[in-house]
């Protein structure tokens, strides 16, 4: 079994890529992480302290990577 890794993302990116490679990796959709993150800076005031850190943590996704996504929408069959 493969190991799971968390990047940056280079398709969903509005920023940097993080909050779209958090989605990712836990195969959930970004605009929901975004609205998190939003309400982090908002309410809490730590979101952008975390957003800097995570771009600076995250390493970007390699070139010729491959990310495979596992759609249950089997149209409806």
């Amino acid at each position: 079994m493969a190991t799971k890794k968390l990047y940056k993302s280079r398709k969903n990116r509005v920023i940097d890529g993080v909050c779209g490679g958090i989605g990712e990796y836990f195969n959930i959709d970004p605009t929901i992480i975004r609205v998190i993150w939003i309400i982090l800076v908002l309410c809490v005031g730590t979101g952008i302290l975390a957003y800097i850190i995570c771009m600076i943590l995250i390493p970007s996704m390699p070139d010729g990577t491959v990310i495979v996504e596992d759609d249950d929408d089997n149209g409806g069959v």
